[in-house]
């Protein structure tokens, strides 16, 4: 029999970096839960990951244990990461920050694919590309 669940909590976290202090000690803390034991079981499971942040969905359970599902990184920081910027445009219509070629974005699409509601490379590849553009990131067509 499954055990009864308690809540479920979305959070996001540097790989390998979690803390008891806010915002994981304010998330879970009010279901009981060990944070520490989650902080530790998170930063093993992420420490290879570099210093992105990890979207995690945990679930708390009615005796207050856990279990937790790791994400993807968020598609605006694959990009990033790919261009090698800093951040996003503060205007994305006037102030481009990159360009991101075909090959970028199909590399990005293909990392968020398990994440994404997509059934192929090609649907991925398009959502890849608004999220770009919101960025003021310049997609090569």
């Amino acid at each position: 029999m499954a055990k009864p669940i308690k809540a479920i909590v979305k959070l996001q976290c540097k790989a390998g970096k979690a803390n008891p202090a806010p915002p994981v000690g304010t998330a879970l803390g009010p279901h009981g839960v060990n944070i520490v034991e989650f902080c530790q079981k998170f930063n093993e499971a992420t420490r290879d990951k570099g210093d992105i942040a990890i979207p995690v969905i945990v679930t708390i359970y009615e005796d207050r244990t856990i279990s937790f599902v790791l994400k993807q990184p968020p598609v605006a920081d694959l990009i990033i990461k790919s261009l090698k910027i800093e951040k996003g445009s503060d205007n994305s219509k006037k102030n481009k920050v990159g360009k991101l070629s075909k090959d970028q974005l199909k590399e990005v699409a293909e990392a968020k694919m398990a994440d994404l509601n997509a059934h192929d490379i090609e649907a991925a590849m398009k959502i890849v590309a608004g999220t770009a553009r919101s960025m003021g990131v310049e997609v090569e067509e």
